[in-house]
């Protein structure tokens, strides 16, 4: 075999990779944020969560997107290990799809899909429809690669050796062994399924050692999900773990049946197929899905229940490791969830805000040295915090990520700083409950009762601007908007109060300072609230889907 057939068959092969990464991909930015609400909604019950995973992997074209954003889910809290059961089952039969849509042979239109592919990416402005160009010429380029492909396997029957080693290929293990390995270099179960098919249909390989290589292709599949969990808490590594089990367990059984009626079976394939080689092994693949997901379905409970033996324990509490529950070591493992794991890990450090508000609060009121100690922990969490998730969204925001997500992340940067400095000012309470107790300053029945009147009103906002935040709504909006106007005038209020009894002495300068500071800070925390509350609302709603690159 010449070094052109091998260098027209590598280049085949990679423009087959990078159509179906570009229709990937393309399909993930358009739509990825919609199609995630929809994965996120409809994924309550198994059964449904199964139909919306054979939908979301159809469109998307990859079984390992869907399965990785899946695990991201688990990871992030969005969905428990039931519902990622189902979605999973539904990715293994919706990822047949691909198969059976290269099998109808489109290479002849190949170059007119790609040219109508290039000019809406080159010529067209709004950045939805570049995307669906993207879709477009991704799929032009895929049929090109099958079409390049095709012409280099027709020239590798010239070369004995390789005619040899792929009719010799009639051990079962080896076939198994040989489509795990293939999946797992190209991370693409379609790609296999796709090179298997066209091998088939060249005459290089013999039809019935092909439904052993795609239960080999079915088991690497479950690589990029199980590295994709590895940074991730143990019910991400559960969910990747679910995918592998249904597909060595599916594929196990499948493989006795294979070895006890292989010739029927591929006698039967071919015959529904009409006789059409690759037909018939596009068929064989989503037979063998819908007949695996058939079988284990009524199991899945006990398969995730095994998980639990396979990875056993809980997480540490994320405070007393100073880790970050949602976005664990900072890798991202799906940029079609990298701002939802954000967001979580957000309102998680929000959560933590408001709770060393609380505290400090108290503290100041009833001076605590171990209660002082404490929020100057949880300060540092909250610091430490700061540093990670802005250091992941600087990395999320170099990603290729859905449309809806880009306006969003943005407003995620001023979010972690009005976080952050709420956290500066509770620590601030703290050092003024510290100074209490080495200077003995005392405060008044009716100052500790204002002071707990205002901050009760900015814990309020705060709840309501944290819960708008995490669903992006404006359901306490007027809520909030009215908590304001109260904090605000209750500040002015407390301040005219306060100078009154300085200049009746009636309080001591230092006591003085520290209940107008501390009025100040709970104001300013207010607007705080009220930023965190609309920051990731305006870019959604005022954004153009007319903006240029």
């Amino acid at each position: 075999m010449r070094i052109t057939t091998i260098f027209s068959l590598l280049g085949g092969l990679g423009f087959f990779l990078y159509g179906m990464k570009l229709m990937s991909e393309g399909l993930e930015k358009a739509a990825g944020a919609k199609m995630r609400s929809i994965l996120e909604f409809f994924t309550k019950n198994r059964f449904i969560g199964m139909v919306v995973g054979i939908i979301f992997t159809a469109i998307i074209q990859s079984s390992n997107a869907t399965t990785v954003m899946v695990v991201s889910f688990v990871n992030s809290g969005l969905m428990n290990l039931m519902q990622a059961s189902g979605v999973i089952l539904g990715a293994n039969i919706g990822t047949t799809v691909t198969g059976q849509l290269i099998a109808f042979n489109l290479s002849d239109i190949a170059p007119l899909v790609v040219i109508i592919g290039v000019v809406m990416v080159m010529f067209c402005k709004k950045q939805s429809i570049k995307k669906i160009g993207e879709v477009i010429l991704g799929f032009g380029i895929l049929f090109m690669g099958l079409s390049i492909m095709g012409d280099s396997m027709a020239a590798v029957k010239e070369s004995p050796k390789i005619i040899d080693f792929l009719s010799s290929l009639t051990n079962p293990f080896a076939a198994i062994l040989t489509g795990f390995a293939i999946t797992a270099i190209l991370q693409s179960s379609s790609a296999t399924v796709g090179i298997i098919l066209l091998m088939v249909s060249q005459n290089l390989l013999e039809f019935a050692i092909c439904p052993f290589m795609i239960l080999g292709c079915n088991i690497g599949s479950c690589v990029s999900a199980l590295v994709a969990s590895l940074s991730g808490k143990k019910d991400a590594k559960r969910a990747a773990m679910i995918h592998f089990l249904f597909n060595v367990i599916g594929s196990a059984i499948m493989f006795v049946i294979l070895l006890l009626a292989i010739g029927p079976f591929t006698d039967m394939m071919l015959y529904i197929s009409g006789g059409s080689l690759a037909r018939a092994v596009a068929n064989v693949h989503t037979l063998m899905k819908v007949f695996e997901v058939a079988m284990l379905f009524p199991f899945m409970g006990w398969i995730v229940k095994a998980t639990y033996r396979i990875v056993p324990g809980e997480d540490v509490s994320a405070e007393d490791e100073y880790e970050l529950p949602f976005i664990g070591g900072g890798k991202i493992l799906s940029s079609t969830t990298a701002v939802v794991n954000g967001i979580a890990e957000i309102e998680h450090m929000g959560k933590v805000a408001m709770q060393n508000l609380k505290v400090s609060m108290d503290v100041l009121c009833d001076p605590n040295e171990e209660k002082i100690d404490e929020v100057y922990r949880r300060e540092a969490y909250i610091d430490y915090m700061n540093r990670r998730i802005t250091d992941y969204l600087v990395r999320a925001n170099e990603l290729m990520l859905p449309i809806a997500d880009e306006r969003l992340i943005g407003g995620l940067f001023h979010v972690v700083n009005d976080i952050e400095r709420i956290g500066d000012h509770a620590e601030n309470f703290a050092d003024s409950a510290k100074s209490r107790l080495e200077h003995q300053v005392l405060f008044s029945d009716k100052a500790k009762r204002q002071l707990k009147e205002l901050n009760e009103k900015t814990v309020k906002i705060l709840e309501y601007s944290l819960e708008m935040f995490k669903n992006r709504n404006y359901k306490h909006m007027e809520e909030i908007l009215q908590l304001e106007d109260e904090i605000d005038a209750m500040e002015k209020k407390l301040q005219n109060s306060h100078v009154k009894r300085l200049t009746k002495n009636k309080c001591t300068p230092e006591a003085g300072m520290m209940f107008s500071d501390t009025i100040s800070g709970l104001e300013r925390v207010g607007d705080h609230a009220t930023n965190i509350a609309f920051a990731i609302l305006e870019p959604a709603s005022s954004m153009d889907d007319d903006e240029e690159d």
